[in-house]
């Protein structure tokens, strides 16, 4: 986690003390449920200050603005994808690739099955078609899946160039990303769910090795 919250506070990071961090962690951790629960426009930096229980010049020293705010949360919430993302492929670097692959796209589904982290991704989503901050926010998330994506599947298929496997990986991640609009659908029943779950991770595996 000190890492995760390294990397999402920049140029703030090597200054910044154990202690600091930890204040951090919370700060992230409260936007990111207000982001969820009430949208970009119940966000502000008053408010996540309010729920930490500190001052509005608290959050303000570690996040100048709502919008890198914003940000920090989506670069924690990828690094932490990445961890165990990398966290998956070092347990099983014994088994099939295939296997590897299966056990990633679990955890992406079961991370996205959170309330907090679908509502987050479905906010910034609908605010990208409008704002161009959360939509270069949006670019940079679906990128870091693509990239993280083709390394899984890349050469699981000799006779899969390396061009067509960024391009499945795109098809991937957009199966993935879609099943969000899917999940927030309060009706869905959770048989129904797992039945789609099930045929997604069926495709994947075809994306990821027939030619």
């Amino acid at each position: 986690m000190p890492n995760t919250l390294q990397t999402s506070l920049k140029n703030k990071a090597s200054s910044t003390t154990e202690k600091g961090l930890g204040r951090v962690s919370e700060i992230l951790d409260a936007a990111r449920h207000i982001l969820a629960s009430e949208g970009y426009a119940g966000l502000s930096m008053r408010k996540v200050a309010s729920e930490v229980g500190i001052s509005l010049s608290n959050v303000q020293h570690y996040f100048q603005s709502k919008d890198m705010l914003m940000e920090a949360v989506l670069l924690m919430t990828m690094n932490q994808f990445q961890e165990k993302l990398d966290s998956i492929t070092s347990k099983m670097e014994q088994q099939p690739r295939i296997e590897q692959l299966n056990s990633a796209i679990s955890m992406f589904l079961e991370e996205l099955s959170n309330p907090v982290t679908y509502g987050m991704f479905f906010e910034i989503w609908a605010l990208a078609a409008r704002n161009d901050f959360a939509s270069k926010l949006m670019d940079k998330m679906i990128a870091r899946e693509r990239k993280a994506i083709f390394k899984l599947i890349q050469g699981l298929n000799p006779a899969i160039s390396d061009e067509e496997y960024k391009l499945r990986a795109t098809l991937i991640v957009a199966q993935v990303e879609g099943l969000m609009l899917f999940r927030y659908h309060r009706q869905t029943q959770k048989a129904e769910m797992l039945e789609v779950h099930a045929a997604l991770k069926k495709s994947v595996i075809g994306l990821a090795s027939i030619a």
